[in-house]
């Protein structure tokens, strides 16, 4: 009998906090998620440097592509594409601003390849209580900043992520139900043109 209490209990405490009962996922593991992703979409929450927050939807076709489209009154635009990321604000008739791909932790998402297994790429890898924490940055440049994901299991998927930029700026974006597979157009990461 009092075997069967012990067991009742501990299967009430499984159903109470499911969470608590995942394990840490192995980076090859992440690694291989990430490789296989080809298309996803979700909505997401930004949560900027400066407290503010925006809304939106996130197109992701890797390699190498990711668009932002944020929700009204946030006209702005951000593309990865062409081994560069576009700024577009479509409340000024200015050029896009423009920064090489690699040179933002985004690329580690984004790469062909993906590797946490890598020298020195991983700076921290955690299990926070419900999802696998990861932080990685560029070995041969770390001072272009570093990208903290989070990954949740059954099945694997990415979550969260906190970019901390070369400037010091960090921006955390939270996923919503994420989409994926299936096919995405080109065109919707083409890099914006500005007529002059």
């Amino acid at each position: 009998m009092r075997m069967l209490k012990q067991v009742a209990a501990v299967a009430v405490a499984m159903m109470a906090a499911p969470g608590a009962w995942a394990d840490q996922l192995p980076l090859a593991t992440i690694s291989d998620y990430l490789n296989d992703l080809k298309t996803a979409q979700s909505r997401f929450t930004q949560i900027n440097d400066d407290g503010t927050i925006d809304t939106g939807t996130v197109y992701i076709k890797r390699p190498g592509r990711m668009r932002f489209e944020y929700d009204p009154p946030n006209e702005a635009l951000v593309l990865a594409s062409a081994n560069a990321v576009y700024i577009v604000d479509n409340k000024s008739n200015q050029a896009p601003e423009t920064y090489p791909l690699r040179r933002t932790p985004l690329s580690i998402i984004l790469a062909r390849n993906v590797n946490l297994g890598q020298a020195d790429m991983v700076v921290g890898h955690d299990f926070d209580g419900t999802a696998t924490v990861v932080t990685a940055q560029d070995p041969e440049n770390p001072e272009y900043g570093n990208i903290q994901m989070k990954f949740t299991d059954t099945p694997v998927q990415l979550r969260q992520w906190i970019v901390n930029d070369s400037g010091g700026g960090r921006t955390t974006v939270i996923l919503g139900e994420m989409t994926t597979g299936g096919q995405l157009p080109n065109r919707l990461f083409n890099p914006p043109r500005r007529d002059n």
